[in-house]
């Protein structure tokens, strides 16, 4: 089929970015009415990023730097990198593995560093990954519950429950039920620990017992980005890691992997950069 005459290749490609663009914008911005305004943060970042028709070249660029890059849209659907950093298959690959992402509010963390982030595991034991195995498999309505269930106990005030992350590693061993050996929290106190290992059992519906919650405590204390300092390499100053830090961590997303044949289901995600099976907020 021919091109009609006087067919604008530009002004189409413009017309079809637009459209495209701001479709994923409206997405991202679902809980701000209309197209965005000045009333607050989200509003106005919605009106900075949609595109409009009379948008020169740099415009478009801006909106879309602002959007993709600097807001971090262009990061959708990354997590599977967290759940399978190595090309082998782990020792229970048979076994949906369930993920809880935690991380620090942007304004809490220092102009140096990114904001720290934590991520916690625990196998799904009653469910196989795929059909024909003595588990049945994990269907979309299993995790759907578990969404609901998770929406439930890792939400207060529709915004993600905090525990504090320090130099403390506590472990939590119950194989039979999805928690095997050397996983571990760091938390700065072991009433964060038990709340955080209490709420991932009562969400997967299987017995906690705190008597298998063991608190290691190092000799090494956390060090801040100003007590970490910084070292010189090449002639340069960076700055030095800082261990373990003490800092609040808010919930953030659920998500489950399947292995690493296909992408992770995405449960639930406070921060709107992934579509969940239960919506949010």
């Amino acid at each position: 089929m021919s091109l009609p005459e006087g067919f604008d290749n530009i002004e189409h490609l413009q017309r079809t970015w637009n459209q495209e663009h701001n479709r994923r914008v409206d997405r991202y911005f679902k809980d701000v009415q209309g197209n965005g305004d000045l009333s607050g943060v989200r509003p106005s970042l919605k009106l900075a990023c949609r595109a409009l028709d009379n948008d020169n070249m740099y415009a478009s660029w801006m909106r879309s730097d602002l959007f993709y890059n600097v807001i971090g849209y262009g990061k959708k659907n990354l997590a599977v990198f967290y759940g399978n950093r190595l090309d082998t298959a782990p020792p229970v690959a048979g076994h949906p593995q369930l993920f809880f992402v935690f991380s620090q509010d942007e304004s809490a963390s220092p102009s140096e560093e990114s904001p720290i982030q934590h991520e916690k595991s625990v196998r799904l034991m009653k469910f196989s990954c795929s059909s024909g195995n003595a588990k049945p498999a994990i269907s979309k309505a299993n995790m759907t519950e578990i969404a609901n269930e998770i929406k439930t106990t890792f939400l207060s005030s529709s915004r993600g429950i905090t525990y504090t992350t320090g130099n403390k590693s506590a472990s939590y061993t119950d194989p039979d039920n999805g928690f095997p050996k050397g996983n571990y929290l760091l938390v700065n106190s072991r009433t964060d620990a038990v709340e955080i290992y209490q709420k991932i059992c009562n969400v997967i519906d299987v017995p906690f017992q705190a008597e298998r919650v063991i608190v290691n405590d190092p000799d090494k204390p956390s060090t801040t980005t100003a007590s970490a300092g910084k070292v010189t390499i090449l002639g340069k100053q960076v700055q030095n890691r800082r261990y373990r830090p003490v800092a609040v961590l808010r919930f953030r997303s659920a998500y489950i992997s399947l292995g690493n044949l296909i992408p992770p289901v995405f449960l639930i995600d406070t921060t709107l950069q992934n579509q969940g099976l239960v919506k949010y907020p």
